[in-house]
């Protein structure tokens, strides 16, 4: 299991897991953070879905396969990841010798949490003569059973890069794994996975939109379900939507993925709409809980104190870091 320590004292955390200091709200946080990358030679590494202050700060905004990249060729002491566990597990297990911190340890990613290491393993072990290909979004100990890891970005090509003959296990998104199977049909066993965000559309609520809205085209991330896909004008990574957005005449969007990515379309495209695609529940939003876990105000706290710090054993990060390096490469071949 990945060791996770939290260096700073005891009596500045609380129970939840991050630092509970009373920050003055005179305090120009902005100016702050700019001042604290500068003294510390940090780089902040934001995702898309965090929430608007963050991406505004942060020296790079991406999606799983840009912020691995970036991760990778930082030249940065620390690194301030605003993101979930996942993705600062992954910036720790390219720069080992970085000081690698997060805003909130709790950031947690559910389709992560639906592949347990152990289990995953028992269910590998079954299937010895297959390939793993992985999602990124899956903890250090899948990332370390997996034979390649992939991206919405570059998952399409990964698993054409692999022989025609070979059996693929993809793990741990079922969706996004079943629409590649449509896309490149290949055979492939899933692990029954999934993201609590992109599951969680209404299909008859999205329906209803279209009708209000006909001359809006229904964007979607591939960890959607089916019928939601079905749908779709158009189908793309976070960073394919973003572009799609930009590029398409259309002046109106419907997006199904995580609200935070509305910001960034915004900010590139201001003359046109965009509409979150409306989930199955009373609430009118479709955030994801463990991205927004994180503050402007704790990421201040993490690289003030520089902590909570993510701390890895050594032969996990190993065992980790080559499907990932395997992925950049692929990457690279085809331009990604």
């Amino acid at each position: 299991m990945v060791d996770i320590n939290i260096v700073v004292a005891k009596e500045k955390l609380t129970a939840k897991g991050f630092l509970d200091i009373a920050i003055s709200p005179e305090l120009d946080l902005f100016f702050e953070i700019e001042k604290l990358k500068k003294e510390k030679n940090a780089v902040i590494l934001a995702h898309y879905y965090q929430e608007a202050d963050i991406q505004d700060v942060a020296d790079y905004i991406g999606d799983s396969l840009g912020l691995a990249q970036q991760a990778e060729k930082t030249k940065a002491d620390m690194i301030v990841f605003a993101g979930v566990h996942f993705m600062a597990e992954t910036a720790k297990i390219l720069n080992p010798e970085k000081k690698v911190v997060l805003p909130d340890l709790k950031a947690g990613c559910s389709l992560a949490d639906s592949a347990p290491g152990y289990l995953f393993k028992a269910f590998r072990d079954k299937h010895p003569d297959h390939i793993v290909i992985s999602y990124i979004n899956c903890s250090a100990e899948v990332k370390a059973l997996s034979d390649i890891i992939c991206t919405s970005s570059n998952a399409e090509k990964i698993v054409e890069s692999i022989p025609p003959g070979q059996k693929i296990i993809f793990a741990p998104d079922r969706n996004l794994g079943a629409y590649l199977v449509k896309k490149t049909g290949r055979d492939m066993l899933l692990w029954d996975g999934a993201c609590m965000v992109h599951e969680i559309f209404s299909l008859e609520k999205i329906t209803k939109l279209k009708i209000r809205h006909p001359n809006a085209k229904l964007i979607a991330h591939p960890e959607c379900e089916e019928p939601i896909l079905r749908l779709a004008d158009f189908i793309g990574s976070t960073t394919a939507l973003l572009k799609y957005s930009q590029s398409n005449a259309s002046q109106e969007f419907i997006v199904a993925t995580e609200a935070g990515i509305l910001h960034q379309m915004q900010l590139a495209s201001p003359g046109k709409t965009f509409i979150p695609a409306p989930p199955d529940n009373s609430c009118a939003c479709n955030d994801c809980p463990h991205m927004k876990l994180n503050t402007l105000e704790k990421l201040y706290l993490c690289m003030k104190y520089e902590e909570p710090e993510l701390i890895m054993d050594e032969a996990l990060r190993t065992a980790a870091r080559r499907p990932i390096e395997r992925m950049l490469e692929i990457s690279a071949q085809y331009g990604l």
